[in-house]
């Protein structure tokens, strides 16, 4: 494992070289740094919170795959998968989430247009949306003013209808990771899968 700050550039670059030093390819890049940031009314939301969070979340996905698709490119193919969210891309009920959904809307349309220009390379690129995981990724994150932001969202009972309020666990997101990394998917490319247990459904 190589710690490296996403957001910068020197640092995604040295990390992709060591990879390269030491394995010699890269068959699949999993672009999954994240952060939720600050949740606030957009008149709220200082310049440094709103870039703060694009920095990590859309630049960092960004130089990732700056620095690791030529790697894919030499060694024939590859699989890309980048983790957006259901913020942004299917729900936006989320009060305050100005930021952080634009991100996850700009990963998906930044897939999508990964995976048409890096068809010819072999390479597969994959979008995973989830909804609520059990993660530790609040513990960092602030909300403020939810009442000024927000809109009253009224859901039926069991917010997540598969798992009646339970939300799903990171194995069952590396479990779809996995897939779409294998050569089970090899003619999936350009393709959101939500795994959110239709909870985006419920809350679009």
């Amino acid at each position: 494992m190589v710690p490296t700050d996403v957001s910068q550039p020197d640092e995604v670059e040295a990390s992709i070289q060591k990879i390269d030093d030491e394995w010699g390819r890269l068959d699949v890049v999993f672009a999954n740094a994240g952060i939720n940031g600050v949740w606030a009314p957009i008149d709220e939301l200082e310049p440094d919170e709103w870039n703060k969070t694009i920095a990590v979340n859309l630049t960092g996905t960004y130089l990732t795959l700056h620095y690791a698709v030529p790697l894919m490119k030499r060694d024939g193919g590859g699989s890309i998968l980048i983790t957006a969210s259901i913020n942004g891309t299917r729900r936006f009920t989320g009060a305050g989430a100005t930021a952080y959904a634009s991100t996850k809307a700009a990963q998906l349309a930044f897939g999508k247009m990964l995976a048409l220009e890096l068809a010819k390379h072999k390479i597969r690129v994959n979008v995973i949306c989830p909804g609520a995981i059990d993660t530790k990724i609040e513990e960092d994150m602030e909300k403020r003013d939810e009442a000024e932001s927000g809109e009253p969202v009224e859901y039926p009972a069991g917010d997540i209808p598969l798992t009646d309020g339970t939300p799903g666990e990171a194995k069952d997101v590396a479990d779809l990771a996995l897939f779409l990394a294998s050569d089970r998917a090899r003619h999936i490319t350009g393709t959101p899968v939500w795994i959110d247990g239709a909870e985006s459904l419920l809350q679009g």
